[in-house]
């Protein structure tokens, strides 16, 4: 009865399960959704014209968008005589891709007349506009009104890309130096930590002496000390040390150690996770046949360490390619030393409210972090998930 009480409940179970991962996977498409929705929209905005991106969210970027503007006619010294008639001709739309929706004379009725319609005007005379702005004002005396008088109108405007706002980012005075900068940080400051964490990793794994274990725990609780509180200190002591040789911290050494001192705990416990569970039969092997510890990390534990060596690199690129604080401190903000992210503020700062800039530059940035996760991400999940669980 029991046995048959199992198979029984067994369908059920297998059907609780089936539903259990459908929520799942749902719920993971929905947070990558969320987390790719921002990256949508900011590409497309990058491309949208800057006018249409003022006035309309990227969502709207496929629908015709409407916006209201003012012309001015012609004079009265622009009038001709055709056929006894006083007219005065022209385009109220510098730009050939509105199209006419409605016309008014005042500002508080913009879309007062139709087009075509006839409209009598203050200064006499009819005036007819076409949809494509043409518009022809008539009258059967001569206009002796002075000035320009002004029409207003609502249009609408297909959607418009362009590559602008690319090129805007790209040609202005300084970016490429502050691109360089930026890949002058941010390539030794992840090859160096990685290069000293994986020394100290394999011996904190596979050599024994006396404080093995305190050193560990003392590496963990370094992982949770921020690196924004400890700037000033850090500054004040780099320029106790380079003072009497006549030097600075400010500097490309300065940032460079800065960012390599605050990335070697999380380096370290990666990587020791991952080499306490690679195979001790290997290793003993290699001893017997006469190897070194040296010979041992460079032939045999490097190389099976990629994954989490890959992991580790992707974290720490991305951190410091992204980095402002820490660049703008201990390089400053002269702009050969600028890193792209302080240059893409002040291009914004100089520019006003052409946020459509920033959008670009952020893209433009996210470019070289993109090429390094794609490249190394068929590593990132192992490597991690490995050095998480795996300890000794």
């Amino acid at each position: 009865m029991a046995a048959a009480a199992t198979s029984q409940d067994r369908p059920g179970f297998f059907a609780r399960l089936r539903i259990g991962r459908i929520i799942a996977n749902l719920a993971l498409l929905l947070i990558v959704a969320i987390w790719t929705f921002p990256t949508v929209g900011l590409l497309i905005s990058s491309v949208r014209d800057a006018d249409q991106l003022a006035v309309s969210g990227w969502w709207t970027a496929l629908t015709t968008s409407q916006s209201q503007g003012a012309s001015r006619l012609g004079a009265a010294s622009t009038q001709a005589e055709e056929g006894g008639l006083y007219v005065i001709s022209g385009d109220i739309f510098t730009d050939d891709a509105l199209a006419l929706q409605a016309v008014g004379i005042t500002s508080r009725e913009p879309g007062g007349f139709a087009v075509g319609d006839v409209i009598e005007m203050p200064q006499g005379g009819e005036l007819v506009v076409s949809e494509d702005g043409a518009y022809r004002w008539t009258s059967p005396v001569a206009f002796e009104f002075s000035g320009a008088p002004r029409v207003y109108y609502v249009a609408s405007e297909p959607p418009v890309f362009t590559l602008d706002n690319y090129v805007t980012v790209l040609t202005t005075d300084g970016v490429g130096q502050s691109f360089v900068n930026s890949m002058t940080v941010a390539i030794p400051a992840t090859l160096v930590p990685i290069l000293i964490a994986a020394f100290a990793a394999y011996a904190l794994a596979w050599m024994s002496f006396p404080g093995r274990g305190w050193l560990v725990a003392l590496i963990v609780g370094l992982m949770v000390v921020p690196l924004q509180m400890s700037l000033i200190p850090i500054l004040r002591l780099y320029n106790g040390i380079a003072a009497p040789f006549g030097g600075q911290a400010q500097g490309y050494l300065g940032v460079w150690l800065a960012h390599t001192a605050f990335g070697l705990p999380l380096a370290v416990f990666l990587l020791r996770n991952y080499m306490v569970g690679l195979p001790r039969e290997i290793m003993e092997s290699a001893r017997m046949d006469g190897a070194t510890h040296f010979q041992i990390f460079t032939t045999m534990v490097l190389p099976l360490s990629f994954p989490a060596l890959a992991s580790f690199a992707i974290f720490q690129f991305l951190w410091v390619w992204n980095d402002l604080l820490v660049a703008l401190i201990f390089l400053g903000s002269q702009d050969s030393q600028l890193v792209l992210t302080g240059r893409l503020i002040n291009l914004i700062g100089t520019r006003g409210n052409n946020w459509e800039l920033l959008t670009a530059g952020a893209f433009i940035s996210m470019i070289v972090p993109l090429v390094v996760f794609f490249s190394l991400q068929r590593y990132f999940v192992r490597g991690l998930l490995a050095g998480s669980v795996k300890g000794g």
